[in-house]
């Protein structure tokens, strides 16, 4: 990958702006591995392809734009875009919220899936019949048919729309267990849930884990503009 392309990607994931001496420390590595080792010509390096990449989205037929802000670097969009991507953010479904029964049930409907209630409380440790509902509501679990068991119980997955909120192609790429609690946080405004509960959710989640479990693939982060 080539320095500008680094650049653009740090910019790009940064949350806040990132200063030059940020950059230059996390892409030393890869230039001095190329002969380099003057410090004076790296960051003569790096600042030259900042400059560049600055130029290049100034271009008209950019809708983003890099700008030097408070000593960093930021992306952000055109003044000009504004309005179209302010009749953007209006269009979104606001954030899920969900309580922590909610998010201990799905996440075991998410690794155990097709799974009844029964099973679900079984790993859970308490009755999950009183959430179902919300998640069906939610459209973040569907049913998928009856067990062929006595009783047949009603069995359940997850939805397109589950795959949606976690930026997951399907179910093949369920993260590990510390990137679901991570993918909560980020997804379900876990900020409304106390700390103690997000660990006990992470438990139960783990749980549903230890037969059976998918392949760890870490999904892509997705970065509004």
């Amino acid at each position: 990958m080539s320095l500008k392309a680094q650049l653009e990607a740090i910019i790009y994931a940064a949350e806040t702006p990132i200063t030059l001496e940020q950059m230059i420390a996390l892409v030393r590595e890869p230039i001095v591995a190329e002969g380099v080792s003057d410090e004076a010509e790296i960051k003569s390096r790096v600042r030259a392809s900042v400059e560049d990449l600055v130029a290049e989205y100034s271009a008209p037929d950019h809708g983003i734009e890099i700008r030097e802000v408070a000593g960093g670097y930021r992306m952000s969009t055109k003044p000009e875009q504004h309005e179209v991507v302010r009749a953007f953010a209006r269009s979104l479904k606001p954030p899920v919220r969900l309580s922590l029964p909610a998010l201990e049930t799905l996440a075991v409907i998410a690794y155990k899936q097709p799974v009844t209630v029964p099973e679900i409380s079984e790993i859970r440790g308490v009755d999950s019949s009183g959430v179902i509902g919300t998640l069906l509501d939610r459209k973040l679990i569907t049913t998928a048919g009856r067990k062929q068991v006595i009783g047949r119980p009603i069995l359940y997955k997850t939805t397109k729309e589950f795959l949606m909120r976690f930026g997951l192609k399907d179910v093949t790429e369920l993260p590990s267990m510390e990137e679901f609690e991570k993918l909560v946080a980020e997804s379900f405004q876990a900020e409304l849930i106390p700390a103690e509960g997000r660990a006990a959710g992470a438990e139960v989640a783990a749980s549903a884990t230890s037969s059976e479990a998918p392949n760890e693939i870490l999904p892509e982060a997705e970065k509004a503009g």
